[in-house]
């Protein structure tokens, strides 16, 4: 039990009242569980919602207005009282906490997803909770897509706990909110039955799934997401609800709360699950036939394989492996630009120096830094 490390999702509809407004009785409870299994020897990382909402109170307007930047002033403004708020809550217990902000960037790129784990784990070391959430100030993701070919790797919290938990190599997510799990319909359903353990996220289960909270962005399906993460990431994930008493003590002691989803028994390799699942896609490369059946039989993508480049990106970005239909098939890291791989594509190695005047690698994406949908 000692160092397991656990990360905790508490959503909107957990710390507000249905005006909005922050639920310090609800959230002085939820605080009071997450002290008490850190008292008990575990690790935890909280990852929070809930400045939106805090700063829209504070503020005195309605939830979720359509102008975006005022949505971002909601956040700069409510970030800080909701911090404010845990401080005081934790020093009860005479624990200590770290805000700690996150933009797709922070993960998407390899050097800041490693320096941010590094600062997690020296937190955790120190015995200071970090809580972490999305930069709503900064991130804009759910609004434009930047550039063809350019994907996002989240933009909701509950991804974000599975990418946090995937990075840190947690040994259990849990996501709180105002349901008691996975149903086989609309909880609102009289027919609808709780879900106690999912084996596996499939396609079936991901179709059935609707629904989405009022203040908060995510729904159901994002927690599905999160948990198709996590558990492919060797991770157990439980949604449960926040109004449980004892939910997190709960949960760790193995009693069944709410839906528990099972993790997978192979597991990929750290750098394989940062490009399949914590970095942004920065572009599309086309390729035909030839090329990915030689790839799936476990071969590198060479330029000869080439029939098309969608977006800029760097060496060392991740993107998106697309076969002749239109279809992605895989994601890796690219050992070429954009601007390069145009030049290059479809020629025979020997042919590139003469383009290029250098060869840097003889891959445009070498085969153990890549990831294949197909393999899942």
């Amino acid at each position: 039990m000692k160092d397991k490390l656990v990360v905790v999702k508490v959503g909107t509809v957990c710390l507000t009242k249905s005006d909005g407004r922050l639920d310090l009785t609800e959230m002085r409870r939820l605080v009071d569980e997450i002290a008490k299994v850190v008292k008990q020897g575990y690790k935890v990382i909280l990852v929070t919602s809930g400045a939106v909402a805090s700063g829209m109170a504070e503020l005195g307007v309605k939830p979720n207005p359509n102008d975006i930047v005022f949505k971002q002033v909601c956040a700069a403004t409510g970030q800080s009282i909701l911090m404010a708020y845990y401080r005081e809550f934790f020093k009860y217990h005479n624990l200590k906490v770290a805000q700690v902000l996150l933009t797709k960037e922070d993960l998407s790129n390899r050097t800041s997803y490693l320096h941010t784990c590094n600062v997690l784990e020296r937190l955790l070391q120190l015995g200071v909770v970090p809580i972490v959430n999305e930069n709503d100030v900064t991130a804009i993701d759910e609004l434009i897509p930047v550039t063809k070919g350019y994907r996002v790797n989240f933009s909701d919290n509950d991804i974000l706990s599975a990418l946090i938990a995937n990075a840190m190599q947690a040994d259990m997510v849990i996501i709180l909110s105002n349901i008691d799990g996975l149903y086989t319909t609309n909880p609102e359903n009289p027919e609808a039955r709780l879900i106690p353990v999912v084996e596996k996220v499939t396609e079936e289960l991901k179709s059935m799934v609707e629904g989405k909270s009022r203040l908060g962005r995510g729904g159901i399906k994002t927690k599905l997401e999160a948990a198709e993460i996590a558990t492919r990431s060797g991770i157990p994930l439980v949604i449960a609800n926040s109004r449980r008493r004892n939910v997190v003590s709960d949960i760790l002691a193995g009693k069944m709360v709410g839906t528990y989803f099972k993790p997978a028994e192979k597991v990929m390799p750290a750098i394989k699950r940062w490009i399949a699942y914590g970095a942004s896609i920065k572009g599309r490369i086309t390729i035909n036939e030839g090329a990915k059946r030689a790839i799936m039989k476990g071969a590198s993508l060479l330029a000869v394989g080439v029939i098309k480049v969608e977006g800029e990106f760097r060496v060392g970005d991740i993107v998106s492996l697309m076969d002749e239909s239109g279809r992605e098939f895989g994601r890796g890291m690219v050992n070429y630009t954009s601007e390069e791989i145009n030049l290059i594509k479809g020629m025979k190695t020997p042919q590139i120096r003469k383009v290029l005047g250098y060869i840097r690698q003889k891959e445009i994406v070498s085969r153990k830094l890549m990831y294949l949908l197909e393999e899942e």
